[in-house]
């Protein structure tokens, strides 16, 4: 009786199996895939309806940073993603010997291997598996050509066994102020400037070209700190970011005008500002150089 029940439940099981058994809908061979089972050799990138809108704006202008204007080390920077399914939430950058990586954290655990370069073209010796980590988050190291550029990467997705083409933007603006190689900073200290009000010249780069912030900008100094007031040529301006650190407006009416920290004199000071000047809200990069020679009491 006992091998009649054993053999009427493996034959239930093996219908199950023919039968397609599932929800609706739903593809248990691909969502339980391993790397090994999955089909990664076709090249199947996902279009149309299966991709979800570009949200990245990349200014054509914006200027790259490359490893050889960074200090070795280690330093947290952000990273903008093309797609709202491809988020990262936590980076470090790796800064050694002339190159740059990255170990990106992701915010799911949908994709087996990226691939630094559009899906079409995805080689197989240069696949880059997820890394597990002890909280069961999902990071991938890859190398970073540069900074403040858009860079194509891939990410095969477990579940359709496809590429997904994505655009990834790695901030300049957030990394320290030591990270950079050519900066070497002048301080109040090393001007000597007591607690107090000056002026001071300061030039702006970056972006189309075509914004502005008025020079010479008010400057305070307290307790060896420089903080100066920078007011753009319109109102369109609602968020800084100087250091990896947010400012809003300290005005409500006018043209927008933040208080911002001045890291240091005489150097170009990566910062970015988000406009909403255009269809869509979003950051561009600039360059702000204060210039020691001109502060004025």
């Amino acid at each position: 009786m006992k091998n009649i029940i054993a053999v009427s439940v493996m034959l239930i099981c093996f219908l199950t199996v023919l039968s397609g058994c599932g929800k609706k809908g739903e593809d248990i061979s691909a969502e339980t895939a391993s790397p090994a089972e999955s089909d990664i050799s076709s090249n199947a990138v996902a279009v149309g309806e299966e991709t979800v809108p570009d949200g990245l704006i990349i200014p054509e202008d914006m200027v790259p940073v490359y490893a050889d204007s960074l200090m070795d080390g280690e330093y947290d920077i952000e990273v903008d993603s093309s797609s709202s399914m491809f988020t990262v939430t936590d980076c470090r950058l790796t800064v050694k010997d002339g190159k740059m990586s990255a170990r990106m954290t992701m915010g799911g655990t949908g994709y087996l291997y990226v691939f630094m370069g559009k899906g079409e073209d995805a080689s197989e010796d240069q696949f880059i598996p997820f890394e597990e980590n002890p909280d069961g988050t999902h990071s991938f190291t890859v190398p970073v050509e540069g900074l403040d550029m858009g860079i194509d990467c891939a990410a095969f997705s477990k579940k359709k066994e496809k590429w997904y083409d994505r655009t990834l933007l790695f901030k300049a603006d957030s990394l320290p102020l030591e990270a950079f190689a050519d900066r070497t900073a002048v301080t109040p200290a090393d001007l000597g400037l007591a607690d107090g009000e000056y002026t001071v010249s300061v030039s702006l780069e970056g972006g189309s070209g075509r914004a502005k912030i008025s020079s010479p900008a008010r400057l305070t100094v307290e307790n060896g700190e420089a903080i100066a007031e920078i007011v753009w040529g319109s109102s369109n301006y609602d968020c800084m970011t100087v250091d990896g650190v947010k400012y809003s407006p300290v005005n409500t009416e006018g043209n927008s005008a933040f208080l911002i920290p001045v890291a240091g004199f005489d150097i170009k000071l990566h910062v970015s500002a988000n406009t909403t000047a255009m269809s869509t809200p979003h950051e561009i990069g600039y360059t702000l150089f204060f210039d020691s020679e001109t502060i004025e009491q």
